[in-house]
């Protein structure tokens, strides 16, 4: 099989990514700044800012293909100028030593934030479920930086695409394995009380997925990077919320700017659609909370 590079691989998504490509059967390199004891990858330290590190680095592996993680992974956790800065800077260093060292394939994790969900300033979906094709309207660093992202990977297919594979995916809140048993998520709360307390997943739509189907997006994308439009971006998320009840219910009650396209929800149906993943590379969310959460752990007055 091929060698692959993840950038960001020792983080809450990388190592699951890493995981997923070596099963796989794959030759996984890791670079980045740390260092995870049982990483099933070889890992190399390299600062990513740094052009020159990074294409001595590329140089050395010279692998077939680049999953590209590493960035600013939480909105506000450093001012927003300094967030569109280093995570556009990242992209910019990986692809042109990506395209130096001879790498075939790239793919960029950008986020469901660029759609602008959240905005101080109110936002509405055009309709529901949201898809790949839905208007993008960030309104922070965070999310500009991510839509930056993908129109620098978008300039790349048109400039690099005779020789080179593209693609785009925005995965849903990530769950690593082990916060369904308790471990607090990015935001210090565990996912129990995200279910519990529907106000705290109302704010990213009731989006999740578990990062190990998210690493297993990643497998199938490389495996059929050939096979789609290059460029293709792409949501990876659950097919269903992450909230007690029907969405449609759920939406009405925590999200009035929805209420009026909640209608178009069935059952416990994600407001996020990853119909585009399973129609181009067969790939589908398997590891949904209601079986991968023990129930011991919700509150008992979210299950009723």
């Amino acid at each position: 099989m091929s060698r692959i590079v993840v950038t960001g691989g020792a983080g809450r998504l990388g190592r699951s990514v890493v995981a997923a490509l070596a099963t796989a059967g794959h030759e996984v390199v890791s670079f980045d700044r740390e260092k995870l004891e049982g990483l099933a990858a070889e890992q190399i330290s390299v600062d990513l800012l740094d052009g020159e590190q990074t294409r001595e680095a590329f140089d050395r592996i010279r692998p077939a293909a680049v999953v590209h993680l590493a960035a600013i992974a939480v909105p506000g956790a450093l001012p927003d100028p300094d967030i569109f800065r280093i995570n556009t800077q990242l992209v910019w260093s990986v692809l042109a030593a990506a395209l130096e060292s001879g790498t075939e394939a790239m793919l960029v994790a950008s986020s469901p934030t660029v759609i602008g969900y959240g905005s101080p300033g109110g936002w509405s979906p055009a309709s529901l479920p949201l898809d790949e094709e839905h208007p993008v309207a960030p309104w922070n660093g965070y999310a500009a930086s991510k839509l930056a992202m993908e129109e620098i990977v978008q300039m790349a297919v048109r400039q690099h695409g005779d020789r080179m594979r593209f693609g785009v995916f925005r995965p849903c809140y990530v769950i690593a394995p082990e916060e369904w048993g308790g471990a607090p998520t990015q935001q210090g709360h565990t996912v129990a009380e995200r279910i519990s307390d529907p106000a705290l997943s109302a704010v990213a739509l009731f989006n999740y997925v578990d990062a190990r189907d998210a690493g297993e997006f990643v497998a199938a994308w490389i495996a059929g990077a050939r096979d789609v439009p290059n460029g293709s971006t792409f949501f990876v998320g659950a097919p269903d919320a992450l909230a007690d009840g029907d969405t449609a219910d759920v939406v009405r009650a925590h999200l009035p700017s929805l209420a009026p396209f909640a209608d178009q929800l069935t059952g416990t149906e994600s407001v996020f659609s990853s119909d585009r993943a399973e129609r181009l590379l067969g790939w589908r969310a398997t590891r949904l909370w209601r079986e991968q959460l023990s129930r011991t752990t919700v509150p008992q007055e979210a299950t009723r």
